[in-house]
């Protein structure tokens, strides 16, 4: 029991990358939920819901939803299979068949579609009436942004990127920006966290011997925020993939908002938060100059100039992708289908 909420861990095997181990962590725990639950003695749920971390989880979920009769939601937070035909796999590979004919089962027998992607109607229509889909965005507590600890340096302009060095994070661009500028010493760039790409864009960096640039480990979610309220300039990138077509609901885009500092987001996606919460600056084109000169354009910025987009994108996060905000979203779904 954690805060008051009742939490069955499912024992399941391990696995590393995307290959067959970690198809079988799927199976084995859809087997397990419907094997063990009905044996669990529960009382009936008012409502079942199933997430997309993988759609073999939302199927357990609808399964019980049978065995108990209650209203069956689905939550997609990634569209299976698509992402992974996007991602390179053949739309004709065995597993994303199995995926793709899933996905349609799924969607034509949830009561309500709940999803974290703000144009993920556009596909989920293909299969089942875009009526009963409700976007609910991620988000993020604005209470957990105070500064306990400086954790950069005064003595520099810092750029910022927290989080996986991962394909879709594109933080090649970042490392050329901080060559295209390495002249400009009062300019400092920082890497935190872990990731498949981490090593390779460290050599990258030390291949141009650069000294304007940090790697840091991955450090404890409590100090995060300080290391984002001590930078200048956060920067966020996504690389030009089709999966994005859909929107995003990225949680570190709000947690960047959340700390009250400016962002700079290198990224073609449409319906970008930081344009329409006017919080910092995009660049679309990818191209290492324009970001460096978008840098440049921050630091020479007042700090009340900084503040200005600082604000706005503290304000749209309290205003529209609080936690608060999206718990009276969800409670205004989940009560349809609650019987009174």
């Amino acid at each position: 029991n954690i805060d008051g909420i009742d939490f069955i861990w499912i024992k399941t095997s391990p696995y590393f990358g995307n290959g067959v181990a970690r198809v079988k962590n799927m199976l084995g725990y859809t087997y397990k939920v419907l094997r063990f639950t009905p044996k669990l003695d529960l009382k009936a749920p008012d409502i079942i819901i199933g997430s997309s971390v993988h759609l073999f989880a939302v199927y357990a979920a609808y399964r019980l939803s049978k065995k108990y009769n209650t209203p069956f939601i689905m939550e997609v937070r990634d569209l299976w299979p698509q992402t992974l035909i996007d991602m390179g796999v053949s739309r004709w590979h065995p597993f994303v068949l199995v995926l793709g004919w899933l996905e349609c089962y799924l969607y034509r027998r949830a009561d309500t579609i709940i999803t974290v992607l703000p144009r993920a109607v556009e596909y989920i229509k293909r299969y089942t009436d875009p009526q009963k889909v409700v976007w609910i965005s991620n988000g993020f507590s604005c209470t957990e942004t105070t500064l306990h600890e400086k954790k950069l340096s005064d003595e520099k302009f810092n750029i910022l990127y927290a989080g996986t060095h991962g394909l879709a994070n594109d933080l090649e661009v970042l490392i050329d920006t901080a060559l295209y500028l390495r002249h400009e010493t009062h300019l400092h760039f920082t890497l935190m966290g872990e990731g498949p790409r981490k090593r390779l864009l460290q050599e990258k960096a030390e291949a141009y011997h650069l000294n304007n640039i940090t790697f840091l480990p991955m450090v404890q979610k409590s100090e995060v925020m300080d290391y984002l309220k001590s930078a200048d300039l956060l920067y966020v990138g996504l690389k030009d993939l089709p999966l994005y077509r859909y929107g995003m609901s990225m949680n570190k885009i709000f947690e960047y908002m959340a700390a009250k500092k400016p962002v700079l987001f290198v990224s073609n996606i449409d319906d970008n938060l930081i344009i329409s919460c006017n919080a910092g600056k995009v660049v679309k084109n990818y191209k290492v100059e324009e970001v460096a000169k978008t840098i440049q354009t921050f630091s020479k910025m007042l700090p009340k100039q900084r503040e200005v987009y600082a604000k706005n994108g503290y304000e749209c996060v309290q205003q529209h992708f609080s936690i608060e905000v999206l718990t009276d979203k969800m409670e205004s779904v989940l009560k349809q289908w609650v019987k009174v």
